[in-house]
């Protein structure tokens, strides 16, 4: 129970938009209590919670302004205890977003550091004095366009700011800074969080010296950030030393766990997964973003599961196909399928056949789509800015549809912070619910597999040798084995199966004698390890 984590099953809650309960188009910890039978039926093991910590939602609460209080739109921090003790009633562990690598400039913290510099908190954010003509220290942009520095007239110097300028950088060399965060991380273990998922956990610690960041020559996209190697504003060496303080502080507690959010790529990934995840003093796991992206090959999925496996033998991994923070996977993928329905179910049987900790984002249970949206509907910062080349994160954020018979699809009683779109509502529980045929049904199938197969939940992992488009790979423990396929195109194909085999769980295939047929988008598991020819 200790490590409940390593093969659990998280459902992924973005509070705004799961279910409001006082009819102000907003999502909130009441309308979550009341929908967490569905996430226990569906066979989750943990829910995470995006931001719902006090904050004036620059950023949709990744701002927050006070890091031990409930933001009154999601509702009290008795709405919390309440929703706590429900979700350990129904047996699921409950994980909230903890975002401590910078805070909202309304945090009291803030504002007595911008005051002069000579206040106590004077050297609780990043300060830095301009150059001679008066521009930015160095060249560090932000994640969210134009440079990383926001001008403070009072101090007359610069404050770092990643993201927006309202989210400035918490000095972490500070150990003052440290320990209230600490603090902060405490409160909640204290009141029965079973875990923290750590925002842009490789952002804490910048280069004391503030050195340039070098030119990155692989990208010529039309964002700024990615245009440089970020070697000296974040992924510093000095980053251990508070993550082991921070797994001590988790260690006082019983079954406690932190996943820290990797925003990388590649070979940087999972060289971070390794240095954060080393031993048994630092992070539990990683979240992965390795499989977030537009690639749907079986060479990508392979190279980046076993990718972590070679390189970062110890480390454990958090994979997932879609979260708040990206196009959904049946959208985003879907030049592969004909039918998206077929590829919702491949990639369920897919994700929850890796090994390791998987994560679902809400809504992608029914198949959900990303919604388009117009100009005037947006939200988010980086679409208002860039519109149209940078299309946001709202389409992945729009409501869950609960019931498509009442207004805005069961989500609230009045109009929504974002638009629920017929496209969206044609896919509602209830539409699903008692079907066997539906994506609901599938999802409940396949998690259910899942649990009951300790091959697919704590096996060790082998890719078969296959051409494209097959991606294959057995899972085995205690002298058992499953082997899963999958056809990662449109068009069916056939293979040939060597060896004493049949079909289990919910595949979506037949075999015949020695001949297994994969419908577009469709997949197997095998009983055993059988050899598998195209």
């Amino acid at each position: 129970m200790a490590e409940w984590w390593r093969d659990a099953v998280i459902y992924q809650i973005y509070p705004r938009s799961f279910q409001d309960s006082d009819g102000d188009g907003i999502g909130d910890l009441p309308g979550i209590t009341r929908r967490l039978d569905h996430v226990a039926g569906l066979g989750a093991d943990a829910i995470w919670l995006s931001p719902i910590f006090t904050s004036p939602q620059k950023d949709m609460g990744y701002d927050v302004a006070d890091y031990t209080d409930i933001d009154p739109l999601f509702g009290s921090l008795a709405d919390f205890d309440a929703l706590v003790a429900r979700a350990h009633q129904l047996g699921l562990k409950v994980i909230i977003d903890q975002v401590i690598s910078h805070s909202s400039d309304r945090h009291p913290w803030f504002a007595e550091s911008r005051a002069d510099r000579t206040n106590p908190r004077a050297d609780w954010y990043v300060w830095a004095d301009p150059k001679p003509d008066g521009t930015p220290p160095n060249n560090w942009p932000s994640v969210f366009g134009g440079p990383a520095w926001e001008w403070e007239p009072r101090r007359r110097q610069y404050f770092l700011h990643n993201f927006l300028a309202e989210q400035p950088d918490l000095n972490m060399w500070n150990p003052a800074v440290q320990d209230a965060l600490l603090d902060t991380m405490r409160f909640w273990l204290d009141r029965g969080v079973d875990g923290f998922r750590l925002d842009t956990v490789n952002y804490y610690f910048h280069d004391d010296r503030l050195r340039d960041n070098p030119p990155n020559p692989d990208y010529d996209g039309p964002e700024t950030f990615p245009r440089q190697r970020h070697i000296h504003s974040k992924n510093r060496p000095e980053n251990i030393a508070f993550l082991k303080r921070m797994r001590a502080l988790t260690d006082k507690y019983d079954a406690r766990m932190m996943v820290g959010e990797i925003g990388e790529l590649g070979q940087p990934a999972i060289d971070l997964m390794a240095e954060y995840t080393a031993g048994d003093d630092l992070l539990h796991m990683c979240y992965s973003f390795g499989l977030l992206s537009e690639e749907f090959t079986a060479a990508h999925f392979r190279h980046t599961i076993q990718g972590v496996h070679d390189h970062a033998p110890d480390s454990h991994a958090c994979w997932s196909f879609s979260n708040h923070d990206v196009v959904r996977h049946v959208s985003r993928w879907a030049d592969h399928a004909t039918d998206p329905d077929a590829l919702a179910r491949q990639s369920a049987a897919m994700l929850l056949s890796f090994p390791g900790t998987i994560c679902l984002y809400q809504g992608e249970e029914l198949g959900q789509t990303e919604t388009t949206l117009e100009y005037h509907e947006l939200t988010d910062p980086p679409a208002l800015r860039f519109w149209p080349e940078v299309r946001g994160r709202d389409g992945c954020r729009t409501p869950m549809v609960w019931d498509a018979t009442e207004p805005h699809a069961g989500f609230s009683d009045s109009v929504p912070w974002l638009p629920v779109k017929d496209e969206q509502s044609l896919r509602a529980v209830t539409h699903q619910q008692g079907r066997n045929d539906s994506m609901l049904a599938a999802y409940r199938a396949t998690l259910a597999f899942r649990r009951n197969q300790p091959e697919l939940r704590w096996g060790q992992t082998r890719f078969l040798d296959l051409p494209e488009p097959v991606l294959a790979f057995r899972r085995s423990q205690d002298g058992r084995s499953l082997t899963a396929v999958f056809n990662l195109s449109p068009e069916p194909l056939q293979m040939q199966v060597t060896g004493e085999t049949a079909l289990t769980g919910p595949s979506q295939a037949t075999l015949d004698g020695d001949r297994l047929s994969l419908p577009a988008n469709g997949f197997a598991w095998l009983i055993g390890a059988p050899d598998l020819a195209a």
